[in-house]
């Protein structure tokens, strides 16, 4: 049996891998009694986990949603699944991974192995998540196994193909290793062990940092292209015609989702341990940090050609979750953006049509619902700002009906008539 603590958009999705390749029961554990609840009506609260596969996997008879932590002992194999989000000072916050730990270690059972999955900085596995295991009488790699394997999970992605992305292991101890592979190939068509824990938690980061850093570059190419009045959205089609030695980055209003704004700084934070300092990895998250700082003199700028400041303004936002087509609105920078247009005094409105309404997020509570796209509507805005380009977007009704168009994402230039006026971002 095999228990996935923490249902969110990594979790869920590891069970339902779990639960429809028919690799035995699954329970599946979580502090939010909400989630319990929809999950055992059949219902899903991630968009990319339709209710008709919450319907499978209880066809299936092999799983269970809970809240009851003391059914961690019916479980072979515990996989962590928690958060780990920054404190407002970018330090890390383990209190999810920490507070899990204690739990499972209440409850450890000899011949028991456990998985952390939680992206983290290396050596978070051995110091802290193990000594939580060892508060008992038990000790690991004579009673139990532990193991680490980064989550590669990418929202929006259609399931089929992340369950033949590999899947990376690591563990204390090479029998651990052995036993986490073993799990996983019950679900994943590619296990790739490494030497260790701190090699897999550092491969994760690795991933996340280049991404990191290299919309950072293209963020920045940005800002410097449109001084000269070249634009970049072409530049990184040109670019991209090159077969080798050139990936696609594509500039935005900011980085968005769980991973890319937050793992870099968990690198840094460790490596001071070790007296480093790491400059370019802290210089890419200062740019990607400012974008929507420059979206907003953007925006300004825009408005002031209409003899309009942004106090008073109406404003519309386009998309509030971070990336085109998903519901994941973590760490998005539509939620800043729309935060500091509040406090310069505007009137803010949003349109998703995969975020019918906000829901409380861990720094953020926008107590906001979707607007409809109407041409009325559009028209009385001051200023449309495109911060998502969701595929459901009418867009063409929105170059034909606004005055102004603030573009973050070069969505507009592909069009043909636009009556607005375009400001890029």
């Amino acid at each position: 049996m095999i228990g996935v603590i923490g249902l969110g958009y990594v979790g869920l999705p590891l069970v339902e891998s779990f639960c429809l390749s028919g690799s035995g029961t699954v329970i599946g554990f979580d502090i939010d009694p909400e989630k319990i609840s929809r999950l055992e009506a059949g219902e899903s609260y991630i968009a990319q986990i339709a209710p008709e596969q919450i319907a499978a996997m209880h066809r299936t008879g092999r799983w269970t949603p809970t809240s009851d932590m003391d059914r961690l002992a019916d479980a072979d194999a515990i996989i962590i699944c928690v958060p780990t989000p920054l404190t407002e000072h970018r330090d890390p916050d383990l209190r999810y991974i920490e507070s899990t730990a204690d739990q499972i270690g209440q409850r450890l059972r000899p011949g028991q192995l456990v998985i952390l999955e939680s992206t983290t900085y290396p050596f978070t596995t051995r110091q802290v998540v193990l000594p939580r295991l060892e508060r008992g009488a038990l000790l690991h790699d004579r009673d139990f196994l532990l193991a680490y394997s980064p989550e590669r999970e990418d929202p929006g992605r259609d399931r089929d193909v992340m369950r033949n992305v590999p899947k990376l292991v690591g563990g204390l101890s090479d029998a651990a290793r052995r036993a986490a592979s073993a799990v996983y190939r019950r679900a994943f068509e590619r296990v790739i062990e490494v030497s260790s824990a701190e090699v897999a938690e550092a491969a994760k980061l690795l991933e996340n940092i280049y991404r990191s850093v290299n919309i950072a570059l293209i963020n920045e190419m940005k800002l410097v292209l449109m001084r000269m009045g070249i634009d970049i959205w072409e530049v990184v089609d040109a670019a991209s015609t090159k077969p080798f030695g050139f990936s696609r980055f594509e500039p935005g209003p900011g980085l968005g989702g769980h991973c890319v704004p937050i793992d870099p700084f968990y690198l840094s934070w460790k490596a001071r341990e070790f007296g480093l300092s790491t400059r370019f990895i802290e210089l890419a998250g200062e740019i990607n940090h400012s974008m929507p700082d420059f979206v907003i003199q953007r925006l300004t700028f825009g408005l002031n050609e209409q003899h309009r400041s942004v106090n008073g303004s109406k404003v519309l936002i386009i998309g509030l979750a971070y990336k085109p087509n998903v519901d994941d609105v973590r760490e998005s920078p539509s939620v800043v953006l729309i935060e500091k247009l509040n406090d310069l005094g505007a009137k803010v409105d949003y349109h998703d049509p995969h975020v019918p309404r906000t829901r409380p997020m861990r720094r953020h509570n926008l107590h906001m619902e979707s607007v409809a796209l109407s041409p009325e509507g559009l028209a009385g805005y001051d200023a449309v700002l495109i911060a998502t380009h969701h595929a459901a977007v009418d867009w063409e009704m929105i170059a034909a009906h606004s005055r102004l168009i603030v573009d973050t994402r070069g969505v507009i230039r592909k069009l043909g008539d636009v009556r607005a006026r375009v400001v890029n971002a």
